[in-house]
């Protein structure tokens, strides 16, 4: 849009607040923002010398501009934040949020279970978290299972099946892990302060349960169980230790939320400390990556509002290293110049710092391979995004590829474990088809693939990635059915230009998040098999392997079959050709070979026909 387009719709725009949206001629999402004036800062993209070139190229595609009226400066400020989350627009700061984060959940049941878990559903559960890292979640579940006794079992624990004796205690109960609720052993009461004391532990309040411990001690040194007395002390000098080991920075800094900031060019590297009870009870590092001219404040302020989102903080203190505006009310901005509140800041400039080094070193080192333990990560993670029965521990990939329309071949990868297994990659010369029809060449490639496997009684894998859209995806599926595979595997479509991923017969294609995991090994394996099948194709071009029909003509040479087909793509379509697009790229002698030589074609097959 330019500014004379734009100053026929600006008088329209109202100077409320509230957030502006700008789409592309095919009403795609280019970016979103919030205004305190909406039409002052409209106004701004279109009445400026722009000198950051993403800037012009947004600005160049906006085609349509939208907007809605809020009542504050902090509901813009909200809604802004919740529609980047919720839509990503290729032109706001994008932040790397590549993982999912696990949860300690407390089951809604009888004696509620305790465990981690990726997945938050509606289920009347309590989730506890997200935490950053899911060995710290497996120490604090270890930790608290050593201090606070829960069932582990998965009994359907009833009022009714615990009064027809239905169960017996099992071994955790005589370690001293459970109190043995399936027996009736312990109240729902006694089993409920347990779970208090859990969710303290978690916040880093182990006053209370350092306190309730020491008052059961007397109790039971007080009727002479010094037994029970002696375990109940060394749990609390568990507790105590601890808790000298956990970062305590004051207990007056009751919660607290503190980030710091490292900008380097495009990327920017955040911090994110969170503060329960003087104690660092979360931290987290993140990247931003900037797609404008968005300002340290700007920035710091979008991913203030995300990570506290995804992380549930209450926090009404936010601890920083230079002011912003963040308009949400009841929010206390703190610049700390000495104290403990300073301390904090430095601590998680050490860490940002430490963060962007290691970062830096990885891409220099190109170290970013990925451990077997983060590979499994990401095959768990599009095992849940694709709703696999199964874990993609075998995947693989089919890619047509053509010259200028001419010389299909296929080819397929193929990857165990998430990382590439070359020995099991194939190359396809295509057999029944002729001329160029995709949708033919990946039913016979995708059949012949797995015809063998049937017939070597090999393994199949799990996932089966079409390059292309419903069309090649539809015919592999013809495939799929006539060797009575359906259901022994899972098939899906990545589109070639949104990268959008489609399962047989549905309408509607599943959009993964641009930067998450499962679709960066998606995309890798992708860009794998277009590399394996056009080194295939380059090196079969240049050994001559593939005879084009039409050398087959006298007095046509290599160089013209070729122009034939980059102009009409295929040698039926050469073939159906008007004297005069011959004319146009052979010249008229040529044509008249042409003409000769398919005319005579046609005569030895109709005399074929008429000897049969």
């Amino acid at each position: 849009m330019d500014q004379e387009a734009f100053q026929l719709i600006a008088i329209n725009i109202p100077t409320e607040p509230g957030i502006y949206k700008y789409f592309d001629s095919r009403k795609d999402l280019l970016y979103v923002g919030k205004a305190k004036n909406l039409r002052k800062r409209v106004s701004s993209y279109f009445n400026k010398t722009l000198s950051n070139y993403k800037t012009y190229e947004l600005v160049r595609r906006i085609h349509t501009i939208e907007f809605t009226i809020v009542n504050s400066e902090q509901d813009a400020f909200l809604l802004e934040n919740s529609l980047i989350k919720q839509y990503q627009p290729r032109f706001n700061i994008n932040l790397k949020d590549d993982k999912s984060y696990p949860f300690i959940v407390i089951k809604k049941e009888n004696f509620p279970r305790v465990f981690l878990t990726r997945r938050k559903i509606n289920d009347g559960s309590e989730y506890l978290g997200p935490f950053t890292s899911v060995a710290r979640v497996r120490e604090l579940i270890d930790f608290i299972k050593a201090n606070v006794q829960l069932r582990t079992c998965k009994l359907n624990l009833t009022p009714a099946n615990i009064a027809k004796k239905k169960f017996k205690v099992c071994l955790e109960f005589h370690l001293g892990n459970c109190k043995g609720p399936c027996e009736g052993l312990q109240t729902p009461e006694d089993y409920a302060e347990g779970l208090r004391k859990l969710k303290n532990i978690l916040k880093g309040n182990l006053g209370p349960v350092i306190s309730g411990f020491r008052q059961e001690m007397k109790d039971a040194a007080g009727i002479m169980a010094f037994e029970k007395a002696e375990i109940l002390k060394k749990k609390i000098e568990h507790l105590e230790t601890y808790r000298s080991k956990s970062v305590i920075v004051n207990e007056h800094i009751e919660r607290a939320d503190v980030f710091s900031m490292f900008r380097s060019d495009s990327v920017a590297y955040i911090n994110y400390l969170m503060v329960e009870n003087g104690t660092i009870v979360q931290t987290h590092t993140t990247e931003a990556k900037t797609q404008l001219e968005e300002t340290d404040e700007e920035i710091m302020a979008f991913t203030i509002a995300q990570l506290r989102d995804r992380f549930n903080s209450g926090a009404t203190e936010i601890i920083l290293p230079f002011a912003i505006e963040y308009p949400q009310e009841g929010i206390l901005i703190t610049i700390p110049r000495g104290g403990d509140k300073k301390k904090l800041l430095e601590l998680s400039e050490k860490n940002v710092n430490y963060y962007r080094e290691e970062a830096e070193k990885k891409k220099m080192l190109h170290l970013q391979k990925k451990t077997p333990e983060e590979r499994l990560e990401v095959l768990t993670q599009i095992q849940e995004d694709l709703q696999l029965s199964e874990l993609p521990t075998h995947i693989e990939c089919f890619d047509n590829s053509n010259f200028h329309g001419s010389y299909p071949v296929s080819a397929m990868v193929c990857f165990r474990d998430g990382v590439e297994s070359k020995k099991d990659y194939r190359h396809f010369n295509v057999k029944t088809v002729e001329g160029i029809n995709d949708f033919a060449t990946m039913k016979e490639v995708v059949y012949r693939r797995y015809k063998r496997l049937l017939e070597e009684n090999q393994s199949l894998p799990q996932l089966v990635i079409i390059d292309g859209g419903k069309g090649q995806l539809s015919a592999a599926m013809e495939s799929i059915l006539e060797l009575e595979l359906h259901g022994s595997l899972t098939l899906v479509g990545l589109a070639k230009n949104e990268e959008e991923i489609f399962f047989p017969g549905d309408q509607q294609s599943l959009k993964l998040p641009y930067d998450s995991m499962s679709l960066r090994l998606i995309r890798k394996i992708r860009d794998e098999v277009h590399r394996f099948g056009i080194s295939f194709h380059r090196n079969k071009r240049s050994r001559g392997t593939f005879k084009n029909e039409l050398e087959n003509i006298k007095g046509i040479g290599k160089q013209s079959a070729e122009s034939l087909l980059k102009t009409f793509h295929s040698v039926k379509k050469v073939k159906a050709a008007t004297d005069e697009e011959l004319n146009a790229v052979v010249g008229a002698s040529k044509t008249i070979l042409i003409r000769e030589y398919f005319s005579k074609q046609e005569g030895e097959m109709k005399a074929g026909r008429e000897f049969l």
